[in-house]
């Protein structure tokens, strides 16, 4: 199992002087499963595009689901089945009613027709599993400002586990910490220790939060950041690595593949 990196970070301009390439969260999953369906997305080509048969969504905000109604219109015509959308009923709820409403975008869960529409939603809520040839997503807690999962993706061999985007989440780390054969986990870290107070209030971590909820877990994984928000990201990793001294940890990047 590959997972690649479309986008991973906490804006459209990605490098410290911009200069880096990237785009919002969207990890490609083999060919078939999208994780997220941010600006990243715009790398794939049309091909890789109608590949794509599911797509789970750890929440509504738009730098994670930016491209998903691109997406479903770009393919239509090289699709003869529904894309697949899992997330939340809360967020698909959402989705029915802010986007895919015939105001801000068609609804496509109705067109071409009721019986053969272009966009399929099914839930999935925290705790709950979805098999596909050899591969199991799991839905994790998490906690952000509307209502959020994390996902964990796993092979026979190998699992890895994504954020989304949270705050302070022991339950979290209490599920990513029982998974069997973890190796990775992705965890979003949106601002420094110096604007907590703007990471609590927006529902994302810091070093501080992230240093508090790992204390004492026996998470044994390679974390890898995402989220950062320019211009920050060095000094968020600093930080992270002072706090952590003892977890390896790096920062995601948009283009590499991680194979499990």
């Amino acid at each position: 199992m590959n997972v690649r990196v479309l986008g991973c970070s906490g804006a459209i301009r990605s490098g410290e002087n911009a200069g880096e390439p990237g785009g919002t969260t969207a990890l490609l999953v083999d060919e078939d499963i999208m994780i997220d369906a941010g600006t990243g997305v715009a790398v794939l080509t049309d091909d890789e595009l109608a590949r794509i048969d599911h797509v789970f969504l750890t929440h509504s905000h738009l730098d994670h689901i930016a491209y998903l109604p691109l997406m479903i219109d770009a393919v239509s015509d090289a699709r003869d089945t529904p894309l697949t959308v899992h997330a939340s009923r809360a967020t698909l709820d959402i989705l029915q009613a802010h986007i895919f409403n015939n105001l801000i975008w068609p609804d496509f869960t109705r067109i071409p027709s009721p019986d053969a529409p272009g966009v399929r939603f099914e839930a999935l809520e925290v705790g709950e599993c979805f098999a596909l040839n050899g591969r199991t997503v799991t839905a994790l807690p998490a906690r952000h400002s509307v209502p959020s999962m994390g996902i964990a993706v796993s092979s026979a061999e190998a699992c890895l586990a994504f954020s989304g985007d949270t705050t302070s989440n022991p339950d979290f780390w209490a599920a990513v910490c029982a998974l069997p054969g973890l190796r990775y986990v992705i965890v979003e870290t949106a601002y420094p220790d110096a604007q907590i107070a703007l990471a609590h209030a927006a529902h994302h971590y810091c070093p501080r939060l992230i240093a508090d909820d790992l204390r004492g877990m026996p998470m044994k994984a390679e974390l890898l950041i995402s989220h950062l928000k320019p211009p920050h990201g060095a000094l968020i990793l600093e930080e992270l690595r002072a706090a952590l001294p003892d977890v390896s940890l790096r920062a995601l990047r948009a283009g590499e593949v991680l194979t499990l």
